[in-house]
């Protein structure tokens, strides 16, 4: 082992006396024969560097060097080399007012060949006008057409992809169409609030382009953004250039020129409101032996907005409680449902307090049956004695029960499934005021004639 050891030392030290003989000592002697020569010609060496002849002389030595340099291809500035100026806008040259022209790409690709330095300048002095192609010569009908790049650096060469394209000229002819209004980001509005109304400044509009065309345009918006009113209050606001867009029949985008292009809008904002009762809709078979004697709501009435013709037609706001196997006082925390129609109430959430007591019963005669849902042009009438009237079984708490009255009370047999003369027996349905009792009728069906 201390032989091996004892080689690699002699082998690193003949290693290092080489390095030093070959390429440590010879440089070492190249510095100081330099530093020699200086520090012997110093003054010489002052006088050359402050001499304005031979410092122009070294200026154009040293200028003549780089231009050789750079020409013969001797960096990597210089080497062959393509880069790409990528959606490059088409501009097509005609009588707009006049012809359409269809087929003709929005943008292209330029590829650039060159050297590095010049394809560099080149990315710099984009030609601004992009690619440009003359139609002026051309009548209507199908045309290839030659996209054209007007250079700005003439060393490297430019190449358009595509570089020729097929066009369709059509006459352009206009027609008039109806604008309507279409409002955007409606829900974003206050809830409380509501546009009842929307003036536009045109309701008419010409729209241009190829006969094909005009023919599917199907109708044309002028597109509101509710969001572009600021700070929005009942009243009226104005929107300014609102954009026109024309739609075929499957509401896809046409591509015509509208004029005008944008129209403005005057919106009527409204807060249409009403105050109606909470109405607690017990769901479930209550505990046997019990009944409802109480269901207290935390607020009695709230407030809802929407729109008016909805809000005519709603009485009140059901909240719905599972009371299955209740038999014991309990607190339900409900959220409240907005009914069709309405944006907004004033209440989220509501708490109901339901107490219960002994179930007792009532029988209340003398009730009146009513029919519904008869066809038009038929008659009906009872068949036998009694069936005008029925009784019924009220079943709840004694406090309630003692409140009902036969007016409380509604019979109905419904004959929306009868639509032909004949004698029939339906089943009877009765419903009372106060959905915290349960209604039996004694009678489940009647008979009955429909007569025409």
């Amino acid at each position: 082992m201390k032989k091996i050891i004892k080689r690699i030392c002699l082998f690193i030290g003949k290693m290092l006396r080489f390095f030093d003989r070959i390429i440590i000592t010879p440089i070492m002697k190249l510095f100081i024969r330099i530093n020699d020569f200086f520090t012997k010609n110093n003054k010489t060496i002052e006088k050359l560097f402050a001499n304005k002849q031979f410092l122009i002389i070294l200026s154009l030595l040293l200028a003549f060097f780089t231009y050789y340099a750079v020409d013969h291809n001797l960096t990597a500035l210089v080497d062959n080399s393509a880069d790409i100026l990528y959606s490059q806008p088409v501009k097509a040259i005609y009588n707009e007012e006049a012809y359409v022209v269809e087929g003709l790409p929005e943008s292209v690709d330029v590829i650039l060949i060159g050297r590095k330095s010049d394809i560099y300048l080149a990315k710099q002095k984009p030609n601004k006008e992009g690619i440009s192609v003359d139609l002026r010569e051309l009548s209507t009908g199908t045309h290839k057409v030659n996209l054209k790049y007007r250079q700005t650096v003439e060393s490297v060469d430019y190449k358009i992809d595509p570089s020729t394209v097929t066009v369709i000229i059509y006459d352009k002819v206009s027609s008039t169409r109806e604008v309507t209004p279409e409002l955007l980001h409606r829900n974003n509005l206050d809830s409380k609030l509501d546009i009842s109304d929307i003036s536009l400044s045109k309701t008419e509009v010409t729209i241009k382009g190829s006969a094909k065309k005009l023919e599917s345009v199907a109708y044309v918006k002028a597109l509101i953004d509710v969001d572009n009113i600021i700070e929005p209050t009942v009243g009226k606001t104005n929107i300014s250039n609102n954009k026109l867009v024309a739609y075929n029949d499957n509401g896809e985008i046409v591509d015509v020129e509208i004029l005008p292009e944008t129209v403005d809008a005057t919106l009527t904002i409204t807060s249409t409101s009403k105050v109606v009762p909470i109405k607690v809709v017990p769901i479930g078979d209550i505990a046997l032996g019990y009944a409802i004697k109480t269901a207290t709501p935390s607020v009695a009435n709230v407030t809802i907005y929407g729109d008016e013709e909805a809000l005519k037609s709603i009485e009140y706001i059901p909240v719905k409680i599972d009371v299955t196997n209740l038999s014991a006082y309990k607190e339900f925390n409900v959220n409240l449902e907005k009914p069709n129609g309405v944006r907004a109430i004033s209440e989220k959430t509501v708490s109901i307090k339901v107490d219960v007591a002994a179930e007792e019963q009532k029988e209340i005669s003398g009730i009146s049956v009513q029919t519904i849902n008869l066809r038009e042009g038929l008659k009906v009438y009872a068949l036998g004695e009694g069936n005008n009237t029925i009784s019924v079984i009220v079943k709840g708490s004694k406090d309630l029960i003692d409140q009902v009255e036969a007016s409380n009370i509604r019979a109905t047999v419904d004959l929306s499934e009868y639509t032909t003369p004949g004698e029939y027996e339906v089943d009877v349905k009765v419903t009372g005021d106060d959905l915290k009792l349960s209604y039996t009728s004694k009678t489940k069906k009647i008979k009955i004639e429909i007569y025409k």
